[in-house]
């Protein structure tokens, strides 16, 4: 295999050429502006119908508008736009191929699950990367009220949340890649491997992303051959706090101490107690919605330099949780740079 000087390690791939990410757009719910962050996002919803007759239609125009954004803040249009990789959690990814409709762009639908807006951000960095696109779109959606009648109850059920689960986000995240400008780049792209280690409590989504999130940030440290604190901040998507806690004591026990720059989105997202998130956020709209704004900006800002993002997804469906299947788990990494000398070449 002739890729040497892109393929370094058993899982990671190493941009020849960085596309630059030269813009991003987040779109959030009412409960979320609420939040630790809400001051961040780019825009906040008053109304998570978006005017719309059902929760899926309006989680479909929530990504639109997100899309469409993220290309106007670039002053571009659709049709400067090569492709648009995207996904979410609605069967058959509802939401975003119901969007792809009213948009002029070539449309990859992905399903990772939470890990989507990395596996995304990915997939069109690479499409730049060799020479197949000039501008790219990586983006997802998720909503609290179509995730919670698809995978668990109906709302109106008024069931009781264990101190485990986690409050799917109602956002959206899209990033603008380019080839040109001073802008974030895309260095590295460490793939993640499906992890199941028999948890089966769709409450506990942290618990079974977890190992996930720990072989893909180790896979990544030994294939670039980098120490942890090579990086400003290292963030995970979706975990919540005892996804967190569970990751931090596996990579202790492998040697690595991140603590003091490890950060999860799902745990920034919501303030637990005065909101009743009990460990926090999840979705694909959670990572997506905060690393668009609240990392995005610490980057372009030069707060931070060096950021790896990891996405983290529980790749379940609600026959399989039915069927009594324990709960598989991947995750992404994605290293984007931002140095004064334009990122690492």
């Amino acid at each position: 295999m002739n890729c040497d000087t892109k393929r370094i390690g058993n899982q990671t791939v190493k941009m020849k050429n960085p596309p630059k990410i030269i813009t991003t757009y987040s779109m959030v719910g009412p409960k979320e502006g609420e939040g630790p962050l809400g001051k961040y996002f780019h825009e906040v919803v008053k109304d998570d119908t978006l005017g719309k007759e059902s929760y899926e239609k309006a989680e479909s125009e929530l990504f639109y508008q997100t899309v469409i954004k993220a290309i106007e803040s670039a002053s571009l249009k659709e049709e400067d736009i090569n492709y648009i990789f995207a996904g979410d959690l609605l069967n058959q990814l509802t939401s975003t191929c119901f969007a792809a409709r009213d948009f002029n762009i070539p449309f990859f639908g992905l399903f990772g699950a939470c890990s989507t807006m990395t596996e995304s951000l990915s997939l069109a960095a690479m499409m730049i990367d060799g020479g197949f696109a000039d501008y790219t779109i990586a983006a997802t959606v998720s909503h609290f009220s179509s995730s919670e009648r698809q995978f668990r109850f109906p709302l109106e059920y008024g069931s009781v949340r264990k101190p485990t689960s986690q409050w799917t986000v109602t956002g959206a995240g899209a990033m603008l890649l380019g080839k040109e400008g001073n802008f974030p780049e895309v260095t590295h792209i460490t793939t993640g491997l499906v992890k199941d280690y028999g948890i089966k409590d769709s409450n506990n989504m942290g618990a079974a992303m977890a190992p996930a999130a720990v072989d893909t940030i180790v896979k990544h440290l030994e294939d670039t051959g980098r120490g942890e604190k090579y990086y400003d901040a290292i963030v995970t998507g979706d975990l919540g706090k005892v996804g967190k806690e569970i990751t931090l004591q596996l990579l202790e026990k492998q040697g690595y101490n991140i603590r003091d720059i490890y950060y999860d989105c799902g745990d920034l997202i919501f303030d637990d107690e005065k909101q009743g998130t009990n460990s926090g956020g999840s979705g694909c709209g959670c990572s997506a919605s905060v690393a668009c704004s609240y990392f995005y900006g610490k980057l372009i800002n030069k707060e931070i330099k060096k950021l790896l993002l990891i996405s983290t997804g529980a790749l379940m469906s609600p026959t399989s949780t039915q069927q009594g299947e324990s709960i598989p788990g991947i995750a992404h990494a994605v290293s984007i740079e931002f140095n004064d000398n334009g990122g690492e070449k």
